[in-house]
């Protein structure tokens, strides 16, 4: 088990400067901000209790008690998506049996008007009960899962508000089933001496606060000045060391914390969800994340956790405080469109492994693989080509969240590539200030100037930088951002004293065999026999492959394994007659073999760098200087 970090006063600085001793780090600070509003003035309390009396069907019965006054037309609207993750995913689908009733218990007609919103006029006494059921049976950090066994409970999905000017402040009681755990979530207590009520100032914070019940929830805690970090697991933990996991969160959470040198909450949850599937989403007090129950067996499959862990609470600054103009006040029925999305989100996936690393849970092998795979999955992607960064951002809504086949063709992810240029833009601001700035210090002006209500817009971040970097970054950000033009390491590369090489595959020791040949190469991605997609620039685009062809033979010999393996039997340069299904006809295309890529952009410590090259890698990747 690896030791926390023992006190926050032990940590250091080491400025990003030629030779500069490392300096101690000035007092972390507890600081909570304000949940950000929206306009207008905040009403009466609404009242949901969430009752699972038919969880076994996946279904949550949702009770609401609205202020609503007498004699009013009153329409109620849920939310098409939830912040953080830019897609429309019409939660009113999922809602049955709605019914409407006076404050004195009346009856009163509820109509649909449009896909999520219902309109009723209330009685001659003022309030409104609405009640629903909700099928829940999705498990993502996204969306609601219910069953015998567990609850996972987003607000989006879940809550109905009364479309209004301003917003309305709301308590939240569970009624869980005898046998199950209390629920864990990032809301306050509404009543400190009844279990399961809770209380949000607003419906941002409603929406912005999951919860998680169940029989199975292991729930652990640590301090960090005086602030207690909660960690509740639900489900199957039987595979997990979870004191090692919460020593290792300990000791990320107090690098994080103290990269911005604030912590902006009274209390923070991680909510890991052991049930299956996978991915994070951040919340202004918590994290909401899924694994298997086996992730953990393997230790790269652990540090692959701790970094969508490190991720999401790294978002804790970068995104539910420090966040673009246009995405607060939220829009919870519409689209909400940015070209920042690749600081929000490229930037911290630049950091979370970075921070991992420096907080000494990556060793520097690990982290610069990392960082390999980034710039590798960027440069294998055909769509770099064709997708500016700022437009990966805008266009989330209609690209990233709705992948298809032709997508790498077409598409960049502004995680991946937002990732890249952060790296690239962190040297551009180490070189220009002569190592006296760097991005950590453009993040923490930023989370300074523009955290809260104010956002930022693409203009005050790129102001910001040039800022910091003491030039003029525009001709950075135009090439980098802007447009489709290739990325440069070189800069980046000859700071740190690193070499982005190709890794050759191992040479053979008879290079006459004829089994040292080389294998032939179409580049196809399959699906068992099926292609699932077809990427530019490769032989099988070339010969006019489709996704959903069915590979049934090559020049003869039938598909009976892997292509891979069947392919391995011919060599590149070769002329390949290939039978395929086509909507289940056979059809044949000719092809001629590529031969396999090399496993390109691995980058690697230069052992002939110099002192100063050495220096400046070290304060790059141990900014902490006890690490």
């Amino acid at each position: 088990m690896r030791s926390p970090l023992l006190c926050i006063a032990l940590l250091f600085f080491a400025h990003a400067c030629n030779g500069d001793r490392a300096k101690v780090a000035p007092k972390l600070t507890h600081q909570p901000s304000e949940v950000p509003k929206a306009a207008g003035e905040i009403r009466a309390t609404t009242q949901y209790t969430l009752k699972f009396d038919d969880a076994q069907h996946h279904y949550l019965h949702v009770r609401a008690v609205y202020p609503a006054p007498a004699n009013q037309v009153v329409e109620l609207s849920m939310a098409v998506w939830t912040p953080g993750s830019y897609l429309v995913r019409e939660y009113a689908r999922h809602v049955e049996d709605i019914r409407a009733a006076a404050g004195d218990g009346a009856h009163l007609a509820i109509s649909k008007t449009r896909k999520n919103r219902w309109s009723v006029t209330t009685g001659a006494n003022p309030g409104l009960v609405v009640e629903y059921k909700l099928y829940c049976n999705e498990l993502s950090v996204r969306t609601n899962f219910v069953d015998s066994d567990n609850a996972v409970i987003n607000g989006a999905p879940t809550f109905m508000r009364m479309v209004e000017d301003g917003q309305r402040a709301a308590t939240v009681e569970l009624v869980l089933p005898e046998e199950w755990q209390d629920a864990v979530t990032g809301l306050d207590a509404a009543n400190p001496g009844v279990a399961n009520t809770f209380q949000a100032k607003n419906y941002d914070e409603l929406v912005d606060s999951p919860l998680i019940a169940g029989r199975e929830l292991l729930v652990q805690t640590f301090d960090i000045e005086g602030v207690t970090h909660h960690v509740a697991h639900l489900g199957d933990v039987s595979q997990w060391d979870t004191e090692e996991a919460l020593a290792d969160i300990e000791q990320l959470a107090r690098a994080e914390a103290l990269f911005w040198n604030v912590l902006p909450y009274e209390h923070y949850h991680f909510l890991n969800v052991v049930l299956g599937g996978g991915g994070g989403l951040e919340h202004l007090d918590s994290t909401l994340v899924m694994a298997k129950p086996f992730r953990t067996r393997t230790r790269s499959g652990y540090r692959n956790w701790l970094g969508l862990v490190a991720h999401e609470f790294f978002h804790t600054w970068n995104v539910k405080r420090l966040r673009p103009k246009s995405l607060g006040p939220f829009d919870y029925e519409n689209e909400v469109h940015t070209r920042s999305l690749w600081v929000a989100e490229g930037i911290t996936s630049y950091y979370d492994d970075l921070l991992l690393r420096r907080a000494g849970l990556l060793d520097e092998k690990q982290y610069l693989e990392k960082l390999s795979g980034q710039i590798r999955a960027l440069q294998t992607t055909p769509g770099r080509r064709v997708q500016p960064l700022a437009q990966a951002s805008y266009d989330a809504w209609i690209k990233y969240y709705r992948s298809d086949e032709n997508s790498p063709n077409t598409a960049t992810s502004y995680y991946t590539k937002g990732a890249v240029v952060a790296f690239l833009l962190d040297v551009e601001i180490r070189v220009a200030s002569g190592g006296k700035k760097s991005l950590d210090d453009l993040m923490r002006l930023m989370h300074e100037r523009y955290s809260g209500d104010v956002g930022y817009t693409p203009s005050d971040f790129r102001g910001a930088a040039s800022e910091v970097a003491g030039v003029d970054l525009e001709a950075f950000f135009a090439h980098a951002v802007d447009s489709t033009a290739e990325l440069d390491y070189g800069p980046a590369t000859s700071y740190f004293g690193l070499t982005l090489e190709d890794r050759e595959p191992s040479e053979p020791e008879e290079e006459d065999s004829e089994d040292d040949d080389p294998a032939a190469h179409l580049g196809l991605q399959m699906s068992g026999s099926h292609v699932s997609r077809v990427l530019r620039e490769t032989p099988a685009y070339n010969a006019g492959f489709n996704a959903g062809d069915e590979i049934v033979a090559i020049d003869g010999y039938r598909l009976s394994g892997s292509l891979a393996s069947l392919l391995g039997q011919f060599r590149p340069e070769q002329k390949l007659s290939i039978t395929i299904a086509r909507r289940g006809r056979l059809r044949v295309i000719e092809a001629i073999a590529g031969k396999t890529p090399k496993e390109l952009w691995g980058l690697s410590v230069d052992e002939s760098r110099s002192l100063l090259q050495k220096r400046r890698y070290e304060q790059w990747i141990r900014e902490y200087a006890n690490l």
